[in-house]
Parts: structure tokens; C-alpha cells; sequence
């Protein structure tokens, strides 16, 4: 069994919920080649599973040093890139998609949407336009169980991880200053392409 296995294994042995496997293995991969390459500062690795239905928690907070879980939740991908699943990813200004693979988180701002972090994508071609975009984590009102209720599906963001307001203050402090955050979908096949 492999490592990256073993320690999949050992985190859902805790855990309600996980990504999927192929999404956490590309997750660890790239994660450490990012803290290896001194790009990442924190044991924290945020995924985000757009592999999963947006009505389902698909963000995890994973604390790689214990191996444990610190938060699951819902987050909104980007109106043009789907209904309830996320199926169209852009890098492009006023796409209004999310875009795919490894991103730094930066530092806190408040914007519309109050507290936000800012994002520094790492891959060229797929994200590394988004703080021009103002790719962002903030929070949102549509990012809720009752919106879900009310609509069938979750809201959708301009292309931000947006986050339900009740926890985007205390999450972004945790992630803020150099952390990892992947963006996961099948059609993201390498981890190569970054910082390469």
C-alpha cells in the first residue's frame, strides 16, 4: 500500500466524508512538492472536490501534520461553470468559472463580501490569473443548506471558492499567509505544470 494510501486510510477512519481518492492523491502529490519547494508555509492542505455535487460538504481542511480533518464544508464554483456540478473551468477575466489546480493562499482583505483571502494561482494556463480576476474566498449568502432547499442546488460565485458566512471569518484566518489549496475535477490530469 502506498503511502499517500495509508494516510487516506488513516484521515477516513476519522472522518464523515472524504474527497475522492484520485483527488487526494493529486492533492498530497502537489502539496509536497509546494511545501519542498518552501512555496507553502502551513501542514494545511484545502480540497476542494468538484468532482462532488454542489449540494454535498466538498472542502476539507486537512491538517497534515496530525492527519486529521479540521473542517468539511460547502463551497460555490463559478455560474459558468455548471448547474449543480462544476464541468467548465476558465483562467480567463469575466468568465465567471472556476478555475482548476494548486493555488498560495495570500493575505486578508475586506471587499464586498467582507473579510476575503486572496488566492495566487500556481499553474500556468489554469489559474495563475486569478487575483487578477479577483478570485477570492469569501463568503456568501447562497452558500447555505436552506438556499440548497429553496433552489436545488447551491448558489454559484463569479468564480470564487465562496463559503458559507458563518465560518469564512475563522476559516480564511486559519488558511491565510501561505497555505495550500487544490481544486480539484477529472479533467485535471497532472501536477506537473506547477512552478515547473
Amino acid at each position: 500500500m502506498s503511502a499517500t494510501q495509508q494516510l487516506y486510510n488513516a484521515i477516513s477512519a476519522h472522518s464523515v466524508t472524504m474527497p475522492g481518492y484520485a483527488c487526494f492523491e493529486k492533492a498530497v502529490s502537489g502539496f509536497n512538492i509546494l511545501k519542498e519547494r518552501g512555496k507553502i508555509k502551513k501542514d494545511l492542505l484545502t480540497v476542494i472536490d468538484f468532482s462532488q455535487s454542489s449540494n454535498t460538504k466538498r472542502l476539507w481542511v486537512i491538517d497534515m501534520a496530525t492527519q486529521t480533518i479540521l473542517l468539511n464544508t460547502l463551497v460555490a464554483h463559478g455560474r459558468n461553470s455548471g448547474d449543480e456540478f462544476a464541468t467548465s473551468f476558465s483562467n480567463a477575466d469575466s468568465s465567471y468559472k472556476s478555475s482548476l489546480g494548486f493555488y498560495v493562499t495570500g493575505e486578508i482583505y475586506n471587499g464586498k463580501h467582507g473579510e476575503s483571502l486572496k488566492l495566487d494561482g500556481l499553474e500556468s494556463g489554469l489559474n495563475t490569473n486569478a487575483r487578477n480576476r479577483g478570485v477570492v474566498m469569501h463568503a456568501a449568502e447562497y452558500v447555505s443548506e436552506a438556499f440548497i432547499k429553496a433552489h436545488r442546488r447551491l448558489g454559484r460565485s463569479q468564480g470564487c471558492p465562496a463559503l458559507p458566512q458563518e465560518i469564512t471569518a475563522e476559516t480564511i484566518s486559519l488558511l491565510k499567509g501561505k497555505s495550500c489549496l487544490f481544486i480539484y475535477h477529472p479533467s485535471y490530469d497532472t501536477v506537473s505544470k506547477i512552478l515547473s
